[in-house]
């Protein structure tokens, strides 16, 4: 017969693989020991693993919304900056506007004057050339009435009457005539 049958009459099969009762109920105790081990673990190093992942977990999220914030904030205060840098250019530009405008007026001012100025200054010119025009008529005719004194005297010295006196500066002014003291 085969071996397997006669043990299995007799009783030896149990044994061949040494599975006897008191190694399944040692088995099954250490079954039992390790799953109380392993639920213990858990409870001891699982669990709180899990707790600092499920914080670490939390702490990244809040760290990513954070950051989200703080960049939706930074684009809100870059986008301000940026129309308070508008608002400066439009600023300068009108500035330098109102000064080119009053730079402008004050060339206009200043040429103005300037040309009001030579005015005065020719017609105080003219105004100096006719003085002295006149002062050198007054001359000229000082200088005929002292020619005239001069050969009044020499007539009288002659014994001339006034009408030959007369006579002779009415001739003398003719000869020396008015073109050459108003000249």
């Amino acid at each position: 017969m085969n071996m397997g049958i006669y043990m299995l009459l007799t009783g030896e099969y149990e044994r061949m693989f040494n599975l006897d009762l008191q190694l399944l109920f040692d088995s099954g105790l250490t079954l039992i020991a390790i799953f109380v081990m392993f639920l213990v673990a858990s409870n001891f190093l699982f669990n709180p693993a899990r707790k600092v992942l499920e914080d670490r977990k939390n702490r990244i999220a809040d760290d990513l919304e954070s950051a989200a914030n703080d960049k939706a904030e930074a684009l809100k205060l870059k986008e301000e900056y940026e129309a308070k840098l508008k608002e400066a250019d439009k600023e300068v530009e009108r500035i330098l506007s109102e000064a080119r405008k009053k730079a402008v007026d004050n060339e206009n001012r200043i040429v103005s004057a300037a040309h009001e100025e030579a005015k005065g200054i020719v017609a105080r010119a003219g105004e100096e050339a006719e003085l002295e025009k006149k002062r050198v008529m007054d001359e000229v005719k000082k200088e005929m009435v002292d020619i005239a004194s001069l050969m009044a005297s020499k007539v009288v010295r002659e014994n001339i009457n006034t009408e030959i006196q007369d006579s002779l500066v009415e001739e003398t002014l003719k000869e020396i005539g008015d073109a050459t003291w108003q000249s």
